[in-house]
């Protein structure tokens, strides 16, 4: 069941979202909650600062590992107004972030031409079909430092 409380923290990712229209940029915005408490704020920021990975939910991980001082957001939530691309949906697992609230949807973003289905088509190929063509370099070579990292014993996993 949705709480009060958890309406108020969407609605802050929302005004986020708004305000980042008229200051810097599109319109997205995203809170991190741990405890109860905002811990980070994130509105998009790609166009200011000519950064195409500074989404807003981006930005607000950013912030809170930052705040927190640890790569690791177990424990939190995260609200964004709209449902995460596939860059920062990647990067909400990778944070290890408990929970996913959004506002808008994916079509939603796409009606108004923020459209991320040609990113989940791209990754239903295999790496040299894409549109940006990937191809395996020197992997014998790059496989030691993998080995290395297998094998370092004092490694802080994540």
């Amino acid at each position: 069941m949705i709480t009060e409380q958890q309406k108020m923290w969407m609605r802050e990712a929302i005004a986020l979202s708004s305000r980042n229209i008229d200051e810097a940029g599109g319109p997205f915005g995203a809170v991190i909650v741990k405890d109860g408490e905002i811990v980070a704020r994130g509105a998009n920021r790609v166009t200011a600062d000519n950064d195409p990975t500074a989404h807003a939910e981006v930005s607000a991980i950013r912030a809170a590992a930052k705040k927190l001082g640890t790569f690791d957001l177990s424990g939190c939530e995260i609200y964004t107004s709209c449902e995460p691309c596939p860059m920062c949906l990647s990067a909400i697992y990778w944070a290890h972030i408990d929970r996913i609230y959004y506002g808008n949807t994916q079509y939603d973003a796409k009606a108004i031409d923020f459209d991320d289905s040609f990113i989940y088509t791209q990754l239903s190929l295999q790496p040299a079909e894409r549109s940006i063509p990937a191809e395996r370099l020197l992997g014998d070579e790059a496989i030691a430092a993998f080995n290395k990292w297998r094998d370092k014993e004092d490694k802080i996993e994540y």
